[in-house]
């Protein structure tokens, strides 16, 4: 994946392209730059990559991601040697002229200009769409509802190493506002011009408004038969001659007079917009991507279906307030002033949410409910959810918008079948997506107090992966001419197929030779060692509380089966869950434990420095031997090729006796819930500021679980790379803007080794959020 940019455009011409400085979302730089001086920019877009997906209300209930999500064949703009897309933008400006940019390989720009039509005229609004073929269509107005709406097809090419553009005129259409003589000088201006989609250039939407009102037009482009004239009817016809058509612009359907219009939003969601697909998703009451948002000057905000244009919802502003006995299908997380409009609204990539900037300029974020405002069952309401997950997990869409309608009790429901879904999946895909359900998992597990524990074992999981993936991409076969099977997929066959409890024989079945390393790498990663020791070390230590709290609620929930008790009480007091509970029946997240160990203990006869350190109370005690047998004995009870046992006695024996032998260590364990998802699960607005955190209580403060609590003078912790900062770091840090892991800004690492394990994290986090500069924790 590329760097993320992002294009700006000024009245003066002047086109920026910005580019996060050090990977940080809240910190951006202006990287290129070019200019059509002293004229206004109207239009920009990012030329296509050619990556189009389709998603398939009607196939929601299938069980195969593939037939749910499709790619679509979509050519690029523009393409390099090989078929690869090439990057650079496309802009329209007031005076008729489109400029292209475009970013050669080596990071130089390539720019021209062309005129829309040999008779350059004003151009007060456009929009971009693209074609599958890979050309661009503009349609421009001069804002003049008696005007002409116009349709121009671009054509980018390099020749000879310069940018070479092309255009050609399409067929044009004129509003039917115009041709109505109870409307012909009612509107007089064109306010809003927008593609319904992106990559559809066929169907467009248009609004004609005066000073108090507007009126809203959906067009589409369809082909037409040519009629041809009589004397030529009667001619015996050739085999194969098909009927000559021609290309028109035919009105689809248009609303009546409606309040002046300041701004407008399309969605997102890549629904197609046939007839058919459109009652498939009426009939399943999947609203998600029907409807597209209107904007008006009195504050107030309508939903209307994208083709019939028929009114889907409504949110009255706060001049007007909310009407009485109306139960509106947007629900506002923010408050304005009473003459506050929006004059720029936009949908998020699952339209579950709008974020709009009014006119003092303050951004506003509104909850759109998926429902439209209908009564849904329960499971109706999980299932498209579960679907709009899955797009997020299958696309890389981050799913904050989601989790804006995920209710506490729904969390259980919702992790369980994702879980089902994906475990339905090919080997293959469930591969590529193995730690992104693993982070959608802790996100949802973080909405609700009964699910914050396995948040932190989802967390922990992720964390886990990463370290296994990189320990193990340090064996080198021995001999170039190896075999299929690396060094660590051996190591992954042969701890599976030995059940032996006796680490040092496990060992005696592995190449040795693959595991020498140097010294300074194996030290280098001694903090990420530790971390491994320590979690076996407090998941083995826990384990009998953990079979304890199981069989409390097992006992309790059989009591209230037994009395006929058909509502849910609360569980009794004392047995939540605890943070480790998901690793018990983990079998492939103890066996990946356990194949740490063994690398760690061989690595350990080369260089002890880098062993973990153990505080034992007996000097002849052999840690790492003690826990690789309870780890196995654990691992035998929870194993994928086997029924799930229940450990037995003697385990959870040992088990209790090991803060006896070991002293357990404190794991610091994420999250501390100080994000605003978490906050928004109730029905007030909250009013954030710019550069300040949300003061609010949230999740971490309530829980009785005290692996949340953190006092002001607690050690600040390194998530990534595992070591304490003080507790008031003077090291800059970032933070991700998802789950809340902290890791400084510079590393303090020099050796190879850790700045391998630093590099996988430069971009996105452990769960795939995007980072932010965290300001200094003053005394």
């Amino acid at each position: 994946m590329g760097p993320i940019r992002l294009l700006s455009a000024d009245g003066d011409g002047q086109i920026r392209c910005w580019s996060m400085s050090d990977h940080l979302v809240n910190s951006w730089e202006s990287v290129l730059s070019s200019s059509v001086d002293g004229d206004p920019i109207v239009a920009l877009s990012w030329l296509h990559n050619g990556v189009k997906l389709a998603l398939h209300v009607e196939m929601s209930g299938s069980t195969n991601f593939g037939e749910k999500f499709s790619r679509v064949k979509f050519s690029p703009s523009l393409t390099l040697f090989g078929g690869k897309p090439m990057e650079g933008w496309l802009a329209v400006t007031v005076s008729g002229l489109v400029t292209v940019s475009l970013l050669k390989p080596g990071g130089a720009l390539l720019t021209a200009s062309e005129s829309l039509c040999r008779l350059r005229g004003r151009v007060a609004l456009a929009d971009i769409a693209f074609t599958g073929g890979g050309n661009i269509v503009v349609a421009a107005t001069d804002g003049s509802s008696s005007s002409p709406v116009q349709f121009y097809k671009v054509v980018v090419s390099v020749v000879s190493e310069k940018c070479r553009i092309d255009t050609e005129l399409l067929p044009s259409l004129f509003l039917r506002c115009t041709t109505d003589p109870l409307r012909r000088e009612k509107y007089p201006a064109v306010t809003h011009l927008k593609f319904l989609t992106r990559e559809n250039s066929e169907q467009v939407l248009l609004c004609a408004s005066n000073q108090s009102g507007s009126i809203v037009e959906c067009w589409s482009l369809r082909k037409e038969g040519l009629p041809v004239n009589n004397i030529f009817q009667h001619r015996s016809p050739v085999v194969g001659e098909k009927q000559p058509t021609i290309l028109k612009w035919r009105i689809l359907t248009t609303t009546g007079d409606l309040e002046r219009v300041s701004a407008i939003a399309l969605p997102k969601l890549p629904i197609s917009i046939s007839n058919t697909d459109l009652k498939v998703a009426s009939d399943t009451k999947f609203c998600p991507g029907l409807g597209l948002a209107l904007a008006f000057h009195d504050g107030s905000i309508q939903i209307l279906h994208r083709l019939s244009l028929h009114t889907m919802g409504i949110f009255y502003g706060s001049s007007s307030g909310q009407r009485p006995g109306e139960d509106s299908a947007i629900k506002r997380q923010r408050t304005g002033g009473p003459t506050l409009h929006f004059k720029a609204l936009q949908f998020s990539w699952t339209s579950l949410a709008l974020a709009g900037v009014d006119n003092h300029g303050k951004l506003h974020m509104l909850r759109v409910s998926p429902s439209m405002g209908q009564v849904l069952e329960m499971n109706t309401t999980l299932r498209h959810l579960l679907f709009l997950l899955e797009y997020c997990m299958v696309t890389g869409y981050d799913w904050w918008d989601v989790l804006l309608h995920v209710q506490p009790t729904m969390v259980h429901n919702l992790v369980e079948k994702l879980h089902e879904e994906y475990m339905r999946q090919n080997q293959a895909l469930q591969q590529v997506l193995a730690t992104r359900i693993v982070a959608v998992k802790a996100s949802l597990c973080k909405l609700s107090t009964a699910t914050a524990a396995r948040a932190c074992d989802f967390h922990a999981k992720l964390l886990l992966i990463a370290i296994s993936s990189t320990l193990k991409s340090l064996l080198r076969p021995h001999v170039l001419n190896t075999p299929d099977k690396s060094p660590g997929d051996r190591l992954t066959e042969i701890c599976a197929k030995n059940t032996d409890t006796d680490i040092d024989k496990v060992m005696i079945n592995l190449k040795t030779e693959e595991f020498v390393l140097d010294g300074p790498p194996l030290q280098s990663l001694q903090q990420l060692i530790q971390w491994v020791g320590d979690f076996v070390l407090y998941l083995l230590a826990n384990l009998p509380n953990q079979v304890r709290e199981k069989t409390q609620r097992r006992r309790f929930s059989s009591e209230l089966t037994s009395r006929h008790i058909l509502l849910s009480p609360p569980p009794p007091q004392g047995s939540m869950v605890r943070p480790g509970f998901g690793f018990m029946r983990d079998g492939a997240s103890l066996g990946m434990l356990r194949e740490m160990l063994v690398m760690i203990r061989i690595w350990g006869l080369l260089k002890p420095g880098c062993l973990p350190t153990f505080t034992a109370m007996s000097d002849n005690q052999d840690s790492m031997q003690l826990l690789f047998r309870l780890l196995t004995k654990l691992w035998l009870c929870s194993r994928d090729d086997g029924p799930p046992q229940e450990p037995d006695d003697s385990l959870i024996d040992e088990c209790c006796l090991l803060p006896s032998q070991l002293l357990v260590p404190t794991m610091d364990w994420l999250p501390v819930n100080d994000g605003v998802i978490v906050k928004l699960q109730g029905k007030h607005p909250l009013r954030l500021q710019f550069g300040k955190a949300l003061c609010l209580p949230g999740l971490g403060s309530n829980t009785p679980l005290e692996v949340f609590s953190r006092s002001p003078g607690s050690q600040k912790m390194d998530n990534l790379r595992c070591v304490h900062m003080g507790v008031y770091p003077t090291e800059e840090s970032k933070a991700c803007t998802r789950c809340g892991c902290v890791t400084m800004l510079r590393s303090p690492n020099k050796t190879n080794a850790m700045k391998q394990w630093e590099q996988r994290w430069i971009k996105n986090c452990l769960c795939g959020g995007l980072w932010r500069r965290i300001p200094p924790t003053v005394p």
